[in-house]
């Protein structure tokens, strides 16, 4: 009786750490909208990120695109 008890215990800690390796954690979904103030190309995401941040948009920005406008990030 003992014995089976453990065995129960044995499989279901390994069944809950193949669960949870398995199970990726949900990632955030960012949406994106164009700098209002960023003037120019954007060559540097930390620059777009800093303008970005200026503006509000506390996820920063980066540099995107055939012609390369900053794109400033919120979380949806």
């Amino acid at each position: 009786m003992n014995s089976s008890r453990k065995f129960f215990m044995v499989v279901a800690v390994l069944a809950l750490l193949v669960v949870a390796t398995v199970v990726a954690p949900a990632q955030a979904v960012d949406c994106r909208t164009a700098s209002t103030r960023f003037n120019g190309i954007c060559i540097l995401d930390s620059s777009c990120a800093n303008m970005c941040i200026t503006e509000g948009f506390l996820a920063g920005g980066e540099c995107e695109g055939l012609h390369r406008r900053c794109m400033c990030k919120t979380p949806c």
